[in-house]
């Protein structure tokens, strides 16, 4: 009887850990997790590696093998190669590349430090609201354009980070590259 009890009890245990590791459709599961962080570091590792690449102005963000480029780069063909070399990566299944062309790839010492405080004000504005996760959205603003990157949980989400990102004082565009979650 006690035995028979004690293997009940290991089954229900070992369901519910099981059930607590598996997927939703928002949410992965711990070994999803481990394989897009490894994703996501073997790209940028080949990104740096590469000689046409600044991997410094490229944010790469993984969901379900689904990569996701973003920033701002200095040219068409750094963009081009971005793609080329995160597909090239074992185990990448699709590429999102939402780089954007920097507007000057020469700015001022004044236009960094002013696109460094509107990307501050917005990533502290993000973090202020509890609608939105800000650990999930990558910003980068060049010449006053801000550019939301990432993957977010909904459409609801998305939709409010912009709003937020929209009301920074020296936003002049934003771009709301955010990827929703998908099965």
């Amino acid at each position: 009887m006690k035995l028979g009890f004690l293997k009940l009890t290991a089954i229900v245990g070992v369901l519910a850990v099981a059930s607590a590791c598996s997927a939703t459709r928002t949410q992965q599961s711990a070994g999803e997790v481990i394989d897009d962080s490894v994703l996501t570091s073997k790209v940028k590792v080949a990104l740096i590696n590469d000689p046409t690449t600044k991997a410094g102005q490229i944010n790469v963000e993984t969901y379900r093998g689904v990569v996701q480029l973003g920033g701002f780069v200095d040219n068409t063909q750094q963009k081009e190669q971005a793609t080329k070399v995160a597909r090239s990566v074992t185990g990448v299944k699709e590429v999102r590349n939402d780089l954007r062309i920097a507007a000057k790839p020469d700015s001022t010492a004044g236009q960094v430090i002013d696109d460094s405080v509107v990307t501050t004000s917005v990533k502290a504005k993000l973090a202020e609201d509890s609608t939105t996760k800000a650990h999930q959205i990558n910003v980068g603003t060049d010449q006053g354009v801000v550019q939301l990157t990432g993957f977010v949980d909904s459409t609801a989400m998305k939709t409010r980070a912009g709003e937020l990102a929209r009301s920074v004082d020296g936003v002049k565009e934003v771009r709301n590259d955010l990827e929703i979650r998908q099965k």
